[in-house]
């Protein structure tokens, strides 16, 4: 059956071409008193209220969103979603001002998170995983990217893998699966050695079991060089993965340069970019991930050049980056107000950044990320007057309905 959402006050569609770049990041697509119609799994008809309404036939459910917002689900492509432990004790200490170098001198940091993973039962993963989807649902997202990386051994990155693909396997929502051995440098371990097991008997495992469509790898100072990071990289595009970067995050190390060279769908955190990883992302049509809520928990006073992306045509996405230790904000409703007050974004391009774009920075843009028909069914619902009403209000959950892949997933 079918689903007819009427009556809508301000319908969002984001419709149209590929991933939005320059101007065209504030073209929402925007229909007054429209409606969408879905047929299975995906869209049948959007558009006026009249033109839709003369489609429908037979039973259908019926959604009345008099005098609110339709939009695309929300996509967030960068997240940590998996993990054991916590670091509300980390958070207190940063407040009082230590640093990150003295955290993790003290057993902090990643690597806190590493031996709380590694001691923890597949099972219990996967629950408290699954508790975190169903919240990243109740603000909107519908699609999100979840790396491995808190392992950092092959018995254990596997463990994360295999959970990721788990919740993808039995939640509602859509769980885009990223490898990230190379997340940090483990303790047993030099990087030397550790690149050398990665390429040599991590991602082929990886590889063979099928546990990830995505490589991922931290290029930085002190995690793993220009370098190590290209072997890893392009050892994993040679087995078939997609590829993603953390890149230019705490220093200008080569990483916008890299994602470049190497045609990665995606670039992320992109704080320190030089002006030649600039032009070589946009040359291979990479998409920027920015991830305005670690900013904001680590009060870094440094921003990405968010104007210069925007200006040289490199499409913009937006990620929660949700992680123990330096971002745990789980709404990306909460992510595009951010964006709109750290990045500068206008309220259209913090939309589509965080939908059309987001879609494309996880090899997605084809299905969802934009309402048109034939693709899949994703689709809020806000009871809010119009979309910058929505932004201005971004810590209030206004979200009445979730439809996922055209069911009825969650309402109040």
């Amino acid at each position: 059956m079918g689903i007819f959402l009427k009556n809508i006050g301000q319908l969002i569609t984001v419709a149209g071409g590929g991933p939005r770049s320059g101007n065209r990041m504030r073209d929402l697509g925007i229909i007054e008193s429209g409606a969408v119609l879905t047929d299975g799994e995906n869209i049948a008809a959007v558009g006026t209220m009249d033109a839709v309404e003369r489609l429908v036939s037979g039973s259908v459910e019926v959604i009345d969103a008099h005098d609110m917002v339709v939009m695309p689900g929300f996509i967030d492509p960068h997240t940590h979603l998996v993990y054991g432990g916590s670091r509300e004790e980390e958070f207190a200490l940063r407040l009082d001002g230590v640093g990150y170098a003295e955290i993790s001198r003290r057993g902090g940091g990643i690597k806190s998170t590493v031996r709380a993973t590694r001691k923890t039962a597949e099972e219990e993963l996967f629950a408290t995983g699954y508790e975190r989807l169903n919240r990243l649902l109740t603000y909107g997202t519908t699609t999100v990217e979840a790396k491995s990386g808190y392992g950092l051994n092959e018995e254990a990155e596997l463990k994360l893998l295999r959970v990721i693909q788990r919740l993808n396997d039995s939640h509602s929502l859509d769980v885009v699966s990223t490898f990230l051995g190379a997340h940090a440098i483990p303790e047993e371990s030099s990087s030397q050695e550790f690149t050398k097991l990665i390429v040599d008997r991590m991602l082929p495992q990886v590889s063979r079991l099928a546990l990830a469509e995505f490589c991922d790898v931290f290029c930085e100072r002190g995690f793993f060089s220009y370098e190590e990071s290209k072997e890893i990289l392009g050892e994993a595009k040679k087995l078939g993965f997609k590829l993603k970067i953390h890149a230019d995050e705490l220093s200008s190390s080569g990483g916008s340069e890299l994602a470049g060279e190497l045609s990665a769908v995606s670039a992320d955190h992109l704080v320190y970019p030089s002006k030649r990883g600039l032009n070589s992302m946009r040359q291979a049509g990479v998409v920027a991930v920015l991830l305005p809520g670690t900013i904001l928990m680590l009060g870094l006073r440094d921003r990405p050049p968010t104007n210069e992306f925007v200006r040289l045509g490199i499409p913009v996405a937006l990620a929660s980056d949700l992680n123990p230790g330096t971002c745990t904000i789980e709404s990306m409703q909460i992510i595009v107000g951010l964006a709109s007050l750290i990045l500068g974004l206008s309220p259209e391009e913090a939309l589509v950044a965080s939908t059309i774009n987001a879609a494309y920075a996880v090899g997605r843009g084809d299905l969802v990320g934009s309402l048109e028909p034939g693709k899949m069914a994703d689709i809020l619902v806000f009871d809010a007057p119009n979309f910058k009403y929505l932004v201005y209000h971004f810590t209030t959950n206004y979200l009445t309905h979730v439809v996922k892949r055209g069911r009825l997933i969650f309402s109040k």
